[in-house]
């Protein structure tokens, strides 16, 4: 049995969740352009734990895709 696909199955799942968990700031107020949505905010505590794991899941489901392509 080859670890590759079990790989790729569980770091999508794991990005799945972890896209879902974060906050949806920009929902119809930011399309419609109101003063609210666009206020900054930094990402401090889970937030930016989730927010940062999110990208390093992203980056290694696109390598394992890669490798699963060249192999």
């Amino acid at each position: 049995m080859e670890l590759l696909p079990i790989a790729q199955l569980v770091v999508s799942i794991l990005l799945i969740i972890l896209i879902l968990l974060q906050e949806r700031s920009s929902g119809l107020s930011g399309i419609l352009g109101s003063s609210e949505g666009s206020i900054y905010q930094t990402r401090r505590g889970l937030e930016k734990f989730i927010f940062g794991s999110t990208i390093v899941l992203a980056i290694a489901f696109a390598a394992l895709a890669l490798a699963d392509l060249l192999l």
